[in-house]
């Protein structure tokens, strides 16, 4: 049993103060300070909470945190896929969304070596190549989902959320870097870059976080349709993954697969959002706030994980981790190359692809704001939104498959 907390877990109000505020500080330092930027927010929330939690500020175990588990993260679903509107997603970014597509094979195919290089090493591993393959084609909503899905050790997702956001500063450099590299140049097309050095750089007064996450009109119409609709669709997606898996019959690999996909919640919400933000878009694409709203829900989802977080488990286990998500990010970031390469792709195209893959559509948008590549903003962020919805899919094929290997 674990020694007492200065704060017990059946002090709900107070544990809910300090999860929010946590996730409110962190979304303000990275949107007023650059070095907070390149941390993440996330990572900010993360570690406020794990240090809380290691000087027994905060208990490592309460049903507060369970609710965060079962109610917040499946909230915060839809709302992030209201503008997953495939017909537009496809029409507008067609070409960053093939070269996404193509990125999204590097990640698969990178989850699979790591797993079979490493599975003698780490316990679970089918698990975290799922939630992996899930977050490094979709982003922080497909590895919260594809987390609860494959029912990880709250410890062991603490830790590979320190080792995935580790390796993704470091790739996100190596991105940065890219474009300056005289064999790049040499290679590849660059006609942004090329732009930028013609007419020359604006200053970059903002954090790119402050930039992306820019101010807009919303009404209470707004806020009401939102959250409602969210509540609708996890409601009425969960009866229906409970339906089906319940009928589906196991015992081979086509049901235990077809199971898994048809059983699973998360994907049954995936679907059923994208079902409606493409045949309805003017209702659920006009709805102001959704992102917001489901992206704070997120932030409040990096704090939980951060809380179980012990130590001597993230010494021991975040590096062996940190190799596990560096073999998918440099499969991923081969494959996008070459593919990009052999289809005479740009260089900063490929370069948003696979940052759209590996971090979501907001850090590539913020790559895209930093190097003032502003006309691919919208793609990115387009192609980047289609990754939240295959992310579920990719994220649950892989994780199961490599259970039954």
């Amino acid at each position: 049993m674990a020694s007492a907390s200065l704060i017990s877990p059946e002090n709900t109000w107070a544990l809910w103060a300090i999860l929010t505020g946590i996730a409110a500080l962190s979304i303000w330092l990275e949107q007023n300070y650059k070095w907070a930027s390149k941390v993440t927010g996330a990572i900010i929330g993360l570690v406020c909470a794990m240090v809380l939690a290691n000087l027994k500020i905060i208990p490592t175990d309460a049903p507060t945190y369970d609710n965060v588990w079962g109610y917040v993260v499946p909230l915060a679903l839809p709302m992030l896929l209201y503008n997953a509107n495939i017909k537009k997603i496809w029409k507008d970014s067609g070409r960053v969304v093939a070269i996404f597509l193509l990125s999204a094979v590097g990640t698969m195919l990178g989850a699979i070596i790591a797993t079979f290089a490493l599975k003698s090493h780490i316990p679970e591993l089918y698990k975290m190549a799922g939630m992996m393959t899930g977050s490094y084609i979709g982003g922080g909503v497909n590895f919260v989902a594809m987390a609860d899905n494959f029912s990880t050790s709250k410890e062991l997702i603490s830790a590979l959320v320190v080792a995935d956001n580790l390796n993704m500063a470091l790739y996100f450099f190596v991105l940065m870097a890219i474009p300056s590299i005289p064999f790049f140049r040499k290679h590849y097309k660059h006609p942004y870059v090329d732009q930028i050095e013609q007419f020359g750089e604006d200053e970059e007064s903002k954090t790119r976080a402050a930039s992306y996450w820019g101010k807009k009109d919303i009404s209470l119409k707004d806020i009401a349709f939102v959250v409602s609709s969210a509540f609708i669709i996890v409601a009425v997606s969960s009866q229906i993954a409970g339906f089906l898996g319940s009928r589906i019959p196991t015992g081979n690999f086509f049901f235990n697969l077809l199971n898994g996909l048809l059983g699973n919640k998360y994907l049954i919400i995936t679907t059923i959002t994208m079902l409606l933000a493409t045949y309805l878009p003017n209702f659920f694409g006009n709805m102001n706030g959704a992102q917001e709203i489901g992206t704070f829900l997120i932030y409040i989802f990096f704090v939980v994980i951060g809380v179980p977080a012990s130590l001597q488990l993230i010494i021991t286990k975040a590096p062996l981790l940190l190799v596990f998500c560096a073999i998918i990010v440099i499969i991923n970031m081969i494959i996008s190359l070459l593919f990009g390469k052999l289809f005479n792709f740009d260089l900063e195209e490929i370069l948003l692809a696979s940052n759209a893959n590996i971090g979501g559509p907001t850090t590539a948008a913020a790559m895209a704001i930093a190097k003032g590549w502003t006309s691919l903003v919208v793609p990115v962020v387009l192609a980047g939104t289609l990754g939240y919805v295959i992310g579920n899919y990719c994220g649950v094929f892989i994780g199961n498959l490599l259970s039954i290997w």
